[in-house]
C-alpha cells in the first residue's frame, strides 16, 4: 500500500491531479500493483478525504499548548515517530490540524506500531492531500530511506 501512496504522490504534483479512482484503479493496475494493494490505498485515500473534510479543530491552538497523546498513539508512534511528530511540528511544517490527521491515518492501518518510514510516507501524504507547500529539505526527509531498512521511495 505504501509504495501505492509513494507512487501517487511522484505521479501527481497535486492530490487534486489524481483521476477518479476507477480510472486511477486501472491505471496503477497497469503500473505494475497488485489489486489488494491498490484497493488498501484507495480506501485509505478515502479516509484522508473524508477525516480532512470532517474534523477541523475546534478552536486554534495556542503557543503554549501542548498534546497529550493516549498510551495507544504512544505505542503506535513508538518514541522515534513522536519525537518525528514534534519536530515537525516544531518547525511549522504540521500545524494541530494536520497532526491529527495524521494520527487518524495510523489508526486506520491495520497493524500496531508504524515504522518510522511508514510514518514518513503517512506525512507526505497528508501535506499532499492538503496542497501544503513542502521545502525541498523536508521533502527530501520524508523521502529518505531509514535505518529501519525501509524505503519510502520506489525501487
Amino acid at each position: 500500500m505504501f509504495d501505492v501512496l509513494v507512487y501517487l504522490f511522484e505521479n501527481y504534483i497535486h492530490a487534486e491531479a489524481c483521476p477518479a479512482p476507477e480510472q486511477l484503479a486501472r491505471r496503477l493496475t497497469a503500473a505494475g500493483f497488485e489489486d489488494e494493494e491498490i484497493n488498501e490505498a484507495l480506501d485509505w485515500l478515502s479516509g484522508l478525504n473524508h477525516a480532512a473534510s470532517e474534523n477541523r479543530p475546534v478552536g486554534i491552538p495556542s503557543d503554549a499548548s501542548i498534546r497529550v497523546y493516549i498510551d495507544e498513539e504512544m505505542r503506535r508512534l513508538g518514541p522515534e515517530g513522536h519525537g518525528f511528530v514534534a519536530f515537525l511540528e516544531a518547525a511549522g511544517v504540521i500545524d494541530a490540524h494536520s497532526r491529527e490527521l495524521i494520527l487518524d491515518r495510523i489508526f486506520a492501518l491495520p497493524d500496531g506500531r508504524v515504522s518510522l518510514s511508514r510514518l514518513k510516507v503517512i506525512v507526505l501524504m497528508v501535506l499532499w492531500n492538503q496542497a501544503r507547500p513542502m521545502d525541498t529539505l523536508i521533502l527530501d526527509e520524508l523521502l529518505t530511506e531509514d535505518d529501519d531498512g525501509e524505503s519510502p521511495t520506489l525501487q
